[in-house]
């Protein structure tokens, strides 16, 4: 194959956790369901055929240089280039930073190659390199991540905000996914009625009860992986009328989900601060609606942050 540009671009953005992650009766299959927010994943890639290889920057992305070998050599192309990641999603805190990364590295590489991989297609090349959180996808989803398969597009929901608060520290998510314990067949059954529950309320916008399973699912998490700011972060989402909490299961933040009328400068402003009093660091996120899918721009900057040691 030829290659049809000189420099492909393709991005993809994260997800903030999960609103819900469990696990199914049927067969034991584990799931997750994305919500997607406005941080981004930027990969460029230049052919060449002057070499076989390609390097990658950061030089660590391996998986992602391991993804761009296998589309181009599925495409007949025998030469190298260059591949560059530029993300604002940061690395090991849940929110797909390295899902993002290999989506949007697809992307480039089959803008370079002039082609458009549909998301089965991109799905397809992931599979074996890791698990992959479904953000191929446009709107929510619910997705079996560790068999990197879509389960079912549940739709879009208006833009909502997420302040997050991190104590700190990184989660290997590979490492999470090997060693995490099998809920019990209650929980397995209590799962399918909250994804039941949740696929309805994202189809109809319902989001009390969004986050309700939300919270729900964080709730059921931190029974396996306390979390030593979880009381504290409900009392404070209940406080300001906040929808509920959504947490990172293989990740370290956890987060108040609020509304539009939650969302408004002074309450949000509350809700900083007294987030901001915790060991750690807290940021705002921005959920995807369906017009950010439109025409979708990375973030130029990364999200505000508040520290208990650190400024905005």
């Amino acid at each position: 194959m030829f290659i049809r540009k000189e420099a492909g671009i393709g991005v993809a953005n994260g997800t903030f956790g999960e609103l819900l992650q469990g696990m199914l009766l049927e067969r034991q299959r584990r799931f997750l369901v994305t919500l997607p927010i406005d941080a981004w994943s930027t990969a460029v890639f230049r052919a060449t055929t002057t070499t076989d290889e390609i390097t990658v920057r950061p030089t660590w992305k391996h998986k992602s240089r391991h993804l761009a070998t296998r589309i181009l050599r599925a495409h007949g192309y025998i030469g190298g280039g260059t591949l560059e990641l530029d993300s604002a999603i940061p690395e090991g805190k849940g929110l797909a930073s390295s899902s993002a990364d290999l989506v949007a590295t697809a992307r480039a590489v089959a803008d370079t190659l002039g082609i458009t991989l549909a998301e089965p297609e991109i799905e397809y090349f992931l599979r074996g390199i890791e698990p992959s959180d479904g953000v191929m996808y446009a709107g929510v989803v619910s997705y079996y991540h560790r068999e990197v398969r879509l389960r079912e597009r549940l739709g879009f929901l208006p833009p909502l905000t997420v302040v997050a608060h991190d104590p700190g520290g990184t989660v290997d998510t590979v490492g999470f996914n090997r060693t995490v314990t099998a809920p019990t067949l209650r929980e397995r059954r209590e799962y399918r009625d909250l994804l039941d529950t949740l696929s309805t309320a994202v189809s109809s916008a319902d989001l009390a009860t969004i986050g309700e399973v939300a919270t729900r699912s964080a709730e059921l998490h931190t029974r396996r992986l306390p979390r030593p700011d979880f009381e504290e972060l409900h009392r404070i989402c209940r406080d300001h009328d906040g929808l509920g909490l959504v947490v990172a299961h293989s990740g370290t933040v956890l987060g108040i989900l609020l509304g539009e009328h939650g969302a408004d400068p002074p309450r949000l402003e509350q809700v900083l601060a007294r987030c901001a009093r915790l060991p750690g660091t807290v940021e705002v996120h921005r959920t995807l609606g369906k017009a950010d899918y439109d025409t979708p721009r990375p973030s130029v900057h990364h999200a505000g942050s508040i520290g208990g040691d650190c400024a905005l």
